[in-house]
């Protein structure tokens, strides 16, 4: 009797836990799964509105072999951004892990100053960011007032980096407004470092680099890879991605295939920052054991 109520417990709790999720997994099914399933059926289909209906003519991979093969419309829009996106990603994790640690610092008013540097997230979302963008909010002008725009030409030369390093130099400001979660990350990462760990290596003589290289920064390796990997997610899903732009733009089948493509990108990238970063980690690991 004692284990048929022990059952029924565990039961109830699988029913609860299954009831808080249901939303989440019909939302997903409704929102989510059904419109990328029906894209992908899209995307090897010509597809034309009629007045009385939505005709679907199929053409394999004809959309696909275009795309890749004979048009340049996604490489022009891909590589510049893919560029800039090489080039901010480490600036904003770098520029997040930096100001967590002034930030779980034990100074007056470091609520408000965690509040300051999350503001931008909540007001710059989405379309408001993209309008600020629009209007120029986000660009410093720095190279120009400074005159700086000579010497990076004349240290870039040529070279096709020389675009998105100044559009990421012109637009720092941006790195600020992409931070804010990667902060928080951060932040909750540092709380999980025990006090403990931080006196012993006082105590043993450690100076403060060292304490940095050896204690906090292996245990952020976990957050850093988080952020890493929502980093990327991130800007390669913005509204001002060029590449997000030429998706919203022509026939729902060519667009389709488009769409799918650029999963398949940002799937490989990704892969590609992981496998970097694992290295990296790997080769810290065995500098500092």
């Amino acid at each position: 009797m004692r284990r048929k109520r022990m059952l029924t417990a565990r039961s109830l709790r699988k029913l609860e836990g299954s009831l808080f999720i249901a939303p989440w997994v019909f939302g997903f099914i409704a929102f989510l799964g059904f419109p990328l399933l029906f894209s992908l059926y899209m995307s090897f289909h010509t597809v034309k509105i009629l007045p009385n209906k939505v005709a679907y003519d199929f053409v394999g991979l004809k959309f696909y072999r275009e795309i890749i093969l004979n048009s340049s419309a996604l490489y022009d829009k891909l590589i510049p951004y893919f560029q800039e996106v090489v080039l901010m990603v480490p600036v904003i994790v770098i520029f997040a892990l930096m100001i967590s640690i002034l930030l779980n610092q034990k100074l007056y008013g470091r609520f408000l100053f965690r509040a300051i540097f999350f503001l931008p997230v909540i007001f710059s979302t989405g379309a408001v960011l993209l309008q600020f963008i629009n209007q120029g909010e986000g660009n410093l002008g720095f190279l120009e007032r400074f005159e700086l725009g000579g010497y990076l030409d004349t240290f870039l030369g040529d070279s096709s980096w020389a675009k998105p390093v100044k559009e990421v130099l012109n637009h720092f400001v941006l790195v600020l407004w992409y931070s804010g979660v990667q902060i928080l990350i951060f932040l909750a990462g540092l709380q999980t470092i025990s006090t403990s760990a931080y006196e012993s290596a006082r105590i043993d003589g450690a100076t403060p680099w060292e304490v940095f290289w050896k204690i906090t920064l292996p245990a952020m390796s976990p957050f850093i890879l988080l952020n890493l990997i929502y980093t990327v997610v991130d800007m390669f899903t913005f509204p001002s991605n060029p590449v997000i732009e030429l998706v919203n733009t022509g026939n729902y089948g060519f667009n389709s295939a488009l769409a799918w493509i650029y999963f398949f990108i940002i799937i490989i990238f990704l892969g590609l920052v992981i496998l970097i970063y694992s290295f990296m980690n790997r080769r810290h690991a065995k500098t500092y054991a």
